[in-house]
């Protein structure tokens, strides 16, 4: 009898563990962080390079730890203990750490901008000064500590911190007609910064954009609500070949109190991305790129001679990108990245523009700039090198020699440098591996301690129904050696055939075909793999990480090329034996909602079923800086603009077609979707779409991504499952 019992308890055993590991996801499970790994607060390092500080939002206070030991040392500031703050949620220092800006009742406006109310904290006497009663913009240190620049209703104020005198230096902000210290929404989307104003070193000038934007045409949005009427939204949004706001460089002496226009030279419809002071406090940096985006100017202004002067001078046979790794050395010497060789690289120039040396060089790209240390004289940076699909992390001398890999592990790494360089925080994940954070040595990436790994999520995974992501290399009938990855069913049996499901974004620069760890769409495709599906991965030409030549080939032909690669790569799916050929499906977000509406009309005989969320119909409807990059105007570039446009093309819809928008998206407005329906309708052609009332270009919030990816589920199956 005991023998029975204790076989019959090993059998349940047994049972309970292949159950356990046959567990399988749910969207529910998903859209709840069920699968979420746990991050690092996000650190400021303190100017001795040995401590850093984080925000600790559960105890409402920024707190200092060490960096050697990763104790905490002392709470800076706690909410609980300011009268005058309940919370607060975010935190910028003063050039000597003694006072502190707390942001309270933040709102956002668009992606990046925000408004509130901002709060002066003095670390030694505790005083708490509020900057302004209105909710302002961007409020900043001068470098001394004693005054606050900000920007109140499209104006540039400054607040004296001794006297609590508030002096106003613009007075033609307008909403909607004039911006000054702050981007308008095209700079800000597409440019990637909010904050138009820089003080200089020496705390007595202050250089800004000007935007007039009188003359840029508005957009509106009907916002739903929950009122008897709906709203309009109405602000301004140069599309593709209309008007931008023609934007000007200005100087305030606060010495003077006189603001004064900077003549930058002869330029005409002109982008300024980016102003940054060098150590010189006369000396201003300033970025002026064409309209086409092909041709960039680096310019010095002496504020004192009151000359401008161009040092360098970028041509690109395509586009440049804009970053933000200009660094000023002590000697005014500056690092500069460009892509002039065929590959983004590192380069040392003089203060007078004169090529020093390249930096870094090879048939791979740089992918981050982290900084240079002067007491050893080297540049910290995150390349490819190791494979397009990896990141490392390496250290080497301005002179370009003594290049060492600080990084050990193949995957994705990224660092987090102090501010003296003697260490750094990495981040590493792989495709098999969640986020581990490791603090290292930054002299030779020696291992300090671990800090966090997410072991729990990975092990949690281990009991659900999940086969691996495989990455491959795959070669199109035309030559293209294209980045893949795959996600096959874990019973798969290569005697059956199966649906293929294809996921891509494809725009300019992108990459989906990286060593990294799970996001939550991938747990969606495991969870359709589940279901008796493939899912495939493919970037293809456009795609970033691989050179110029490979990224800027679609140069004035936006989907064309990257079109032309999903097709051809679903065709070469379809000649493995266990893809069924006739049951292939691909989807995107954006500009990959672009790409799978043109994939299932220009490879109407290739897909069966597309999904376009978000999607761009065409370059006409899209805002002038992101589309002219790639595409020129459409006055000067007609035919690439309408060429690959899927609302030309819906006469050819033969599979099943699903069209997902949100009416709030102040980016890809839903106009292209409206727009791509109308034609549908004109052309008698059947589909299914979904509208979200007031969802912004992310369509999120309350259950609303657990109802997209439920429909977009129910879609899939009664497409490429159940035919």
């Amino acid at each position: 009898m005991k023998l029975k019992y204790i076989f019959l308890f090993v059998f349940l055993g047994l049972v309970n563990i292949t159950t356990a590991q046959q567990k399988e996801i749910t969207l529910l499970e998903i859209w709840s962080g069920a699968f979420a790994t746990s991050g690092m607060d996000v650190l400021h390092s303190m100017n001795n390079g040995q401590q850093y500080t984080v925000l600790n939002r559960r105890s409402g206070s920024v707190d200092k730890y060490d960096y050697k030991t990763l104790q905490k040392v002392e709470t800076i500031v706690k909410a609980s203990d300011l009268s005058e703050i309940q919370s607060f949620s975010s935190y910028s220092f003063s050039d000597d750490e003694s006072k502190m800006i707390l942001a309270t009742k933040v709102e956002r406006v668009f992606r990046r901008s925000t408004l509130g109310i901002f709060y002066v904290y003095d670390i030694a006497s505790k005083k708490v000064t509020k900057i302004s009663n209105n909710k302002i913009q961007e409020p900043t240190f001068s470098p001394n500590g004693k005054k606050v620049a900000y920007v109140y209703e499209n104006n540039i104020y400054i607040k004296d911190l001794m006297s609590g005198k508030e002096t106003q230096i613009t007075n033609d902000g307008v909403k909607n007609k004039i911006i000054n210290g702050v981007t308008d929404w095209v700079y800000e989307e597409e440019f990637g910064f909010v904050r138009a104003f820089q003080w200089n070193a020496a705390s007595d000038h202050i250089a800004f954009i000007r935007f007039d934007e009188t003359e840029v045409p508005e957009f509106s949005m009907d916002v739903y609500g929950t009122k008897l009427y709906p709203q309009q939204h109405v602000f301004k949004y140069p599309k593709a070949g209309e008007k931008n706001a023609i934007v000007s460089l200005h100087l305030h002496s606060l010495k003077s109190g006189k603001t004064s226009e900077i003549n930058l030279g002869e330029y005409t419809d002109f982008y300024i991305p980016r102003i940054k002071w060098t150590n010189d406090p006369n000396l201003l940096s300033v970025q002026v790129i064409n309209r086409h985006q092909n041709e960039l100017d680096l310019i010095m202004y002496n504020a004192a001679s009151n000359q401008a002067k161009i040092v360098l001078k970028e041509t690109d046979k395509a586009y440049i990108d804009i970053t933000d790794n200009l660094t000023f050395l002590a000697d005014n010497s500056f690092i500069w990245t460009s892509e002039k060789d065929g590959f983004n690289h590192i380069y040392h120039y003089k203060k007078d523009g004169t090529l020093i040396n390249q930096v870094t060089k090879g048939n791979w790209e740089v992918t981050k700039y982290y900084g240079y240390d002067e007491d050893e004289d080297r540049v910290f940076y995150q390349s490819v090198e190791n494979g397009s699909i990896n990141r490392d992390i390496y250290a080497i001398k301005i002179n370009g020699k003594k290049k060492k890999r600080l990084s050990t592990k193949e995957g994705t790494n990224s660092a987090k440098f102090s501010a003296d360089f003697t260490y750094y925080i990495n981040t590493f994940n792989n495709v098999t591996t969640p986020n581990e954070y490791t603090l290292h040595l930054a002299k030779n990436g020696k291992l300090v301690k671990e800090i966090k790994n997410n072991a729990s999520v990975k092990a949690k995974l281990a009991n659900y129904k999940m086969s691996p992501k495989e990455f491959f290399t795959l070669k199109t009938a035309k030559g293209q050696e294209l980045n893949a990855w795959i996600i096959k069913p874990a019973d798969f049996d290569a005697s059956k055939k199966y649906p293929v499901f294809m996921y891509q974004y494809s725009g300019p620069g992108s990459q989906q075909v990286a060593n990294r760890w799970n996001g939550a769409n991938d747990y969606w495709y495991h969870m359709l793999a589940q279901k008796g599906m493939i899912i495939v991965c493919v970037d293809g030409r456009g795609t970033g990480f691989k050179g110029a030549d490979f990224k800027k080939v679609t140069y004035k032909e936006l989907g064309k090329y990257e079109v032309e690669d999903q097709i051809d790569a679903a065709i070469e799916l379809g000649k493995r034996s266990y893809v069924d050929k006739d049951r292939i499906g691909i989807w995107g977000w954006s500009y990959g909602g672009f790409m799978s509406s043109n994939c299932i009309l220009k490879g109407n005989d290739v897909f069966s079923m597309a999904i376009a969320v978000a999607p761009v119909t065409s370059w006409r409807f899209y805002d002038s800086i992101y589309t002219e990059r790639y595409m020129q105007t459409p006055q000067e570039n007609a035919s690439g603009y309408d060429d690959n446009s899927p609302i030309n093309y819906v006469d050819r819809l033969k599979g099943d077609y699903l069209l997902v928008h949100g009416t709030g998206d102040d980016n890809v407005h839903v106009q292209n979707t409206m727009r791509m329906i109308d034609a549908l309708v004109n052309a008698n052609k059947q589909f299914d779409w979904l509208i979200y009332p007031d969802k912004n270009h992310g369509i999120y919030g309350g259950y609303t991504r657990l109802h997209l990816y439920t429909k977009m589920t129910n879609f899939i199956e009664n497409t490429l499952l159940k035919k």
